[in-house]
């Protein structure tokens, strides 16, 4: 199925752009493209091929989550512009 001037005219409607003459032949090409490359896929032989969300093995790379102490409240503080206490200053919001 290819992809008409018509086709490209009612998504760009949809995306409320406006385009010109050479944007819609370009668009229209490049789409075209697209979809003549994703049906190459379709093409394989892929029937042993199991389904993938991703072509190399994902794992979770985050370390455990365990408490440790935190930084002390001087070393907190010492480039903030303004203290009160145990909290930053801020100035109020206009």
């Amino acid at each position: 199925m290819a992809i008409t001037r018509d086709d490209v005219l009612h998504v760009a409607k949809l995306a409320e752009l406006g385009l010109t003459e050479e944007e819609i032949q370009r668009l229209q090409q490049q789409l075209n493209a697209i979809l003549d490359a994703v049906g190459k896929v379709s093409e394989l032989a892929l029937d042993d091929v199991p389904p993938t969300s991703h072509p190399l093995s994902v794992v979770n790379v985050f370390g455990a989550d365990e408490p440790r102490p935190s930084l002390p409240l001087e070393d907190v503080f010492a480039n903030a512009p303004a203290r009160e206490d145990d909290l930053f200053r801020v100035p109020p919001s206009a």
